[in-house]
C-alpha cells in the first residue's frame, strides 16, 4: 500500500517527536478525512431533493417509524438529539415545503403530532433508496467482513462515550 498524506504527518512526527505514540493521530485524522468525504456524498444526494442533513433525517425518522407515519415532536426530538428550538425550525421548513403537517390532537390541543404528508412520503422513500445506494457504493471498497468488522469496532467505541446508551442508534 503506498503512503499517504497522514503516513507522512506521522513519519515526520516520528522523527521530530519519537516518545509520541501517533497511531490515535493516524486513526483520528483517517476518520476526518472520510467524514469529510461522505459527507459530501451524501449532502450531495440529499440535495437533488432540497433537503438539509437535518430534514432528512426527521423525514426518515417518521418514514421508519411506520404507519402512520407520525410521531410527536418530543419523540422526533429524542431521535435527533436536538434542542427543541432546532425541531422546531426543522419543521417549520418541512411544513412549508408541504413534506409534514402538524396535527393537533383532538383530545388535547396542546398536543401535536408529526405527519408525513403524501408529497413527503414520496420524496423520502425515493431519496432514502438514492441514500442508500450511496452508503453502499462509498463501503463498497470493503468487503462484507469488513464491514461488519468496522461496523462492531465503531459500536463498541461509541458505547464507551455514553455506557447507557445504545450507539448510533438513530443513524440512516
Amino acid at each position: 500500500m503506498t503512503m499517504d498524506i497522514l503516513d507522512r504527518i506521522v513519519t515526520q512526527w516520528a522523527a521530530e517527536k519519537p516518545e509520541l505514540n501517533t497511531l490515535p493521530m493516524s486513526i483520528f485524522g483517517r476518520i476526518l478525512h472520510l467524514t469529510k468525504h461522505l459527507e459530501q456524498e451524501i449532502a450531495s444526494i440529499h440535495k437533488q431533493y432540497d433537503l438539509k442533513l437535518g430534514e432528512f433525517d426527521v423525514l426518515a425518522t417518521l418514514l421508519r417509524s411506520g404507519a402512520p407515519y407520525q410521531l410527536t415532536p418530543s419523540a422526533l426530538i429524542s431521535t435527533a438529539m436536538l434542542t427543541s428550538g432546532a425541531m422546531t425550525n426543522r419543521l417549520d421548513k418541512l411544513e412549508r415545503k408541504n413534506l409534514i403537517t402538524r396535527i393537533h390532537s383532538n383530545v388535547d390541543r396542546r398536543s401535536i403530532s408529526v405527519q408525513l404528508t403524501e408529497q413527503g412520503y414520496q420524496l423520502i422513500n425515493q431519496a432514502l433508496t438514492e441514500h442508500v445506494q450511496a452508503q453502499e457504493r462509498l463501503i463498497s471498497v470493503l468487503n462484507q467482513t469488513e464491514q461488519s468488522q468496522l461496523s462492531a469496532l465503531l459500536k463498541s467505541w461509541l458505547s464507551s462515550f455514553n455506557p447507557n446508551t445504545p450507539s448510533g442508534s438513530d443513524i440512516e
